[in-house]
Order: C-alpha cells, then sequence, then structure tokens
C-alpha cells in the first residue's frame, strides 16, 4: 500500500509540472492544451487521492483505472495541441515536456499493474474486505446494453491512441499507392514500417529517440515526401490524417493538399544513392564516385531491382499492373535511338546539315517575304520537339516564302558545329565509353547526350523540311506530298526522337549534386540519401519535380530544340525517414518480406 501511494504521489506531481509546460501565450488552438491538462490533473487528484487512498475505499476503483489508462493519451493529446498553434515551441521545452510525459506514463502503468485486479485486494485488508462485501453488481436489460455500449466505445478510444502511440514510436502501417515500385510492390499492397530505430519524434517537434538505423543501397524506405512544404499547418494536417489513416487501419487517407487531391506524402522508394557518393544515370544505368574514388563507376546492384521494360514479366505478374508505361516497341525504340545517339558520327551530321541548308536555299530564293527577326521566327515553345514536328508543312511555306527563309534553316541547322569553331573540331568529341572528361561535350556523358540529340533532331528536321521544298518546288499536291515515301520514312524516325525525348527524364539524369563553379564535384551530404522507385518509368521520385518547364538541349546554340523537363534530383535528410519497409502484411497471398525488383 505504501508503495502504491508513492507510485500516485510522484504521477500527479510529475503531471502537475506538466500541465505547467502547457502554458501558452497564443490566441490560436494551442490555449486549449493547459485547461485540457489541468482539469483532468484535477480529476486525478479528486478521484484517486480523495475518493480513493485518502477514503480508503474502493468504490471508485474502476474510475480510478480509467483514469491512468486514459492519462498518457490525454498528456500527450495536450503536447500535440500545445504545438498545433502558429507558433512551436522551444526544443528545452519539448524535452522537458517529453520527459516529463514519459515519467507519467511509466508511473501510470506500476500503478496500473498494482491496481490490477489479481493484486488491488492484496494491498489493503480493508479493500479485502470491502470487495468481499459488495459483490459485483449484474445489470440486466436495457442498462446491460448501455453499459455494454460504453465498454466497448471505452475500447474503441483506447484503442485508436494506442494504436497512435505504436504508430509515432514503434511501427506505422503503410499503403502502397502507386506503381512506382513495380513488381516489388503493387497498388493496394500494405506493409509495415518499423520506426523504432529510426529515431522517431514526439509529435510537432524535434524530441525523439535517438538514431540507430542505418541505410544501405537497396534498402526500401518510407520517407516524408520532401517536394511539400513542411511549414507548422501542414505538420498538423499530416499528423491529424495519420491519426485517422491509422485508426481505421489504412482504410481512410484525409491526407489532401489545397486542390483537395490526396497527397503522396509518405514515399515508399529504395535508397540509391548513399552519403558522400556523386550520382549521374544515363541510359538506364546509375553511375556514382566518391572522394575517394574520382571515377564514375556503374552501380551494379542497382541493375537488379530497376525495372525498365515491365513487359518481360510473368504474365501473372502483369495481369496486376495497372499501368504498363512502355510497350515492347517502344523498349526496343529507346535502345534503338540511344545507339544511334552514342555512334553518332558528329563531323559526317555536320556535312549532311550544310547539305541540307544548302538544297533548300535552292527552294527557298523566290521567297517575297520576310523575317525581320530570325531568333523570333520560331519561340522557344515553337521549338518544342513536338511542336517542331507538328508545325513542320505550316513553316515549310513561311520559310520558302521568306527571301531570308534560307538564311534561317542555315542557322538551325549548322550554328551547333560553327560554335565549336567548325566541322574539323568535332573529331575531338566521341562518346566511347567514358563518363567524363574533355572528349565529351560539356565534359560529362549527360550533358553530350544532350548535345548529341539535339544535332539528331535536327538531322531529321532538315531532312522533312528540304524533302517538303522538293515536293512544293515541284509543283506536288498535297495529296502527294502526304503520300511522299520518303517523307513517311523520316517522320516515323522523328516520332520515334519525340517520343524518346518525352520519356528521356525517366531514364537519365544529370551529375548530381552538381559539380561547384569551379568544376569541383560536390557529394550527397552526411546523414542524405537518394531514392528512386523501381518502376523506373513510373516513379515521380527524388529526380523529378512536380512542375514542368521548357529547356534546351543545347544552351550554347540559340536555335536548339527543346523539350519539357521535371529533372530537380535531390536528396532526402535522414530525419525525414520514418523507417524501413520490411514486411508486407497485405495480400496474404504474398505475405512476408519483399524481394528486389528485376534485372530488366
Amino acid at each position: 500500500m505504501k508503495n502504491l501511494k508513492i507510485f500516485v504521489y510522484v504521477n500527479l506531481a510529475l503531471a502537475c509540472l506538466f500541465s505547467l509546460t502547457c502554458f501558452s501565450f497564443n490566441l490560436d488552438i494551442s490555449l486549449i492544451a493547459l485547461p485540457l491538462s489541468a482539469a483532468f490533473t484535477v480529476l486525478i487528484f479528486l478521484f484517486v487521492y480523495k475518493k480513493f487512498l485518502k477514503a480508503n475505499s474502493i468504490k471508485h476503483l474502476n474510475a480510478v483505472r480509467r483514469f491512468f489508462q486514459y492519462e498518457p493519451f490525454v498528456y500527450i493529446s495536450a503536447f500535440v495541441l500545445q504545438r498545433s498553434g502558429k507558433n512551436g515551441m522551444s526544443y528545452a521545452l519539448d524535452l522537458v515536456a517529453a520527459v516529463l510525459w514519459v515519467s507519467v506514463t511509466i508511473t501510470s502503468f506500476v500503478i496500473l499493474y498494482k491496481l490490477s485486479e489479481k493484486r488491488v485486494y492484496a494491498l489493503s485488508s480493508a479493500w479485502e474486505k470491502e470487495h468481499k462485501a459488495n459483490p459485483p453488481v449484474v445489470y440486466h436489460g436495457i442498462k446491460r446494453v448501455g453499459i455494454e455500449i460504453l465498454e466497448w466505445l471505452d475500447a474503441l478510444i483506447q484503442a485508436i491512441f494506442t494504436i497512435t502511440l505504436l504508430n509515432i514510436f514503434l511501427f506505422q502501417l503503410y499503403e502502397i499507392p502507386s506503381e512506382s515500385m513495380v513488381p516489388t510492390f503493387l497498388i493496394k499492397d500494405r506493409v509495415v514500417v518499423f520506426k523504432t530505430l529510426a529515431g522517431p519524434k514526439f509529435p510537432l517537434s524535434e524530441v525523439g529517440l535517438p538514431y540507430a538505423q542505418k541505410y544501405d543501397r537497396g534498402d526500401i524506405v518510407v520517407f516524408r515526401n520532401p517536394h511539400y512544404k513542411d511549414d507548422r499547418k501542414s505538420e498538423v494536417k499530416s499528423f491529424l490524417s495519420q491519426f485517422v489513416y491509422m485508426c481505421t487501419l489504412t482504410l481512410v487517407n484525409i491526407n489532401k493538399d489545397d486542390n483537395g487531391e490526396l497527397k503522396a506524402d509518405p514515399l515508399v522508394k529504395r535508397v540509391t544513392g548513399l552519403p558522400g557518393e556523386q550520382l549521374m544515370m544515363m541510359d538506364g544505368t546509375l553511375y556514382s564516385r566518391t572522394k575517394d574514388s574520382a571515377e564514375f563507376k556503374a552501380v551494379e546492384k542497382d541493375s537488379s531491382w530497376a525495372a525498365w521494360n515491365l513487359n518481360t514479366l510473368p504474365a501473372s505478374t502483369r495481369a496486376k499492373i495497372q499501368t504498363i508505361p512502355l510497350s515492347s516497341a517502344q523498349a526496343e525504340n529507346t535502345l534503338e535511338i540511344e545507339e544511334e545517339r552514342r555512334s553518332l558520327d558528329l563531323q559526317a551530321a555536320a556535312i549532311e546539315c550544310a547539305s541540307l541548308a544548302k538544297e533548300f536555299s535552292r527552294y527557298a530564293k523566290n521567297g517575297s517575304s520576310n523575317i525581320k527577326d530570325l531568333t523570333a521566327f520560331m519561340s522557344d515553345s515553337d521549338r518544342e520537339v513536338y511542336s517542331l514536328f507538328s508545325n513542320l508543312e505550316k513553316n515549310t511555306a513561311a520559310l520558302l516564302n521568306a527571301s531570308n527563309g534560307s538564311e534561317w534553316v542555315e542557322h538551325f541547322l549548322t550554328d551547333w558545329y560553327k560554335n565549336l569553331g567548325g566541322i574539323s573540331n568535332l573529331s575531338s568529341y566521341a562518346e566511347d565509353g567514358s563518363l567524363t572528361g574533355q572528349n565529351l561535350y560539356g565534359g560529362d556523358l549527360y550533358t553530350d547526350s544532350l548535345f548529341r540529340l539535339n544535332v539528331m533532331v535536327k538531322l531529321s528536321y532538315g531532312r522533312i523540311l528540304v524533302q517538303n521544298a522538293k515536293l512544293l518546288y515541284g509543283g506536288a499536291d498535297a495529296v502527294t506530298v502526304s503520300k511522299d515515301s520518303v517523307r513517311a520514312e523520316n517522320y516515323e524516325k522523328a516520332q520515334k526522337l519525340v517520343d524518346y525525348l518525352w520519356h528521356m527524364d525517366l531514364r537519365n539524369m544529370p551529375i548530381f549534386p552538381a559539380n561547384a563553379g569551379d568544376g569541383s564535384a560536390s557529394y550527397i551530404p552526411e546523414n542524405s540519401y537518394f531514392m528512386m522507385g523501381d518502376n523506373r518509368y513510373n516513379s515521380l521520385d527524388m529526380r523529378h519535380s512536380y512542375d514542368h518547364w521548357l529547356t534546351s538541349l543545347d544552351e550554347n546554340d540559340a536555335y536548339s530544340v527543346e523539350y519539357y523537363s521535371d529533372l530537380a534530383p535531390q536528396y532526402v535528410s535522414r530525419n525525414k525517414i520514418l523507417g524501413k519497409a520490411n514486411f508486407r502484411f497485405w495480400p496474404l497471398t504474398r505475405i512476408g518480406k519483399p524481394g528486389v525488383g528485376v534485372r530488366k
């Protein structure tokens, strides 16, 4: 009995101290924290101290147990409410409040242990006599139904708060919302994320358990989406939505953005870049280098889970996939374009571009109109790769009818190599398997690849333009022009280029982190990681922004072909990682530890 009183007194003292930390000067929701905490503390004092211990009676034993069962939940609610206002609390106050909450929780567990049905009556002979003299009342009818309902409601509320606490510190349930991790995960798969070693924090604070988790390449992790703002209002909404999500066992998700769309938060991806690395991805192969090894080398492990062609998966797996981003033909076309780019003879391309420009001038010499500003004839958006070819017929006529149309064509087709000092200087550029160096335009394979794609598109455009001009110059009608086999063949090649450029940002990534201004390498910082999805053609991951913008294939070419890009790679700090997704608990047919992807 003496030990019980000591724990009760300590608990009340800690509860009073915790309530003091809930004081707020802000005129917002945080003002509720103190009244909530203080009122509950007063109720504990009245029931536990006065009506239970001081009165030395077990008349209110069930109520006393309920108070200690709810104590951790009420105080964690006060903790969250105080930090849900416009302004947060200092780290020191967060730390004090967290320590007090933990202490209150521990003492409440000890008190509940002592007040359990098996132990409580042995604490006092008076309580034992009172218990024997007052056997439990058995209710019937409406009263019994009412009591049953209240007990179920009590159990439900306690279960909700218990799940919330488990979610904060032990594990989190997560439903796979997209196909970014196919074939490792499919939509509606549910996984358990173990959080304890990942340094979980008290809600809306930086106080929590220490980090004890290390991540290796290939680990599947769940993390807060860094694309969304993380101000206090957003964090409060995220916490509330996660509370509802966990309480409904992942069935209800209210985590929506300002447009009412469900947020892609948190994300589940695979760790593909580690602290101290600089990355680059070309033609679907991930490369890395470190301070100790300045040469980029292929990350062999990445190919074991990177899925590029889902058409090669077993039919049973394909049947469960909602979207296969590329057809088999498109996948083959991708490899074809990349091989053509690697083997492109720049000197031969320059000679052909010059020849095409000269041939066009023979057909355009009788033009009557005039292009006042050659660079403005086609804006950046007009030179976007799709617009470039879709408007080719119209622009052919405009260029033929302009007295200086052939001059624009010459700039468009030849400025790319004239900027480099002429055709003879192109011999020094070659994609010979090296990833960096002076033999690559711009000094690295990624920049060189864009440069070559720019040339390939210009060649394709020039061939169709000249064929159009030739047919029109010869008096061919629209039907004859549309059925011309040379045009059809070149348009087919152009379509392959357009299709490749639409998907290019999903298959390639520039050097990341970008080199410093002096050209020296930068690396992923300590305690930060880079993540990608397994399904590389259908994964909006840390390679990408949620916005698209028009950008040039060759920044040094005023007449460069443009394309829409969303490449904005970023790493993720360790404190945003919630933990590893190491166990799939649904569907039951695939329960267990998820495997790696496919080697394709």
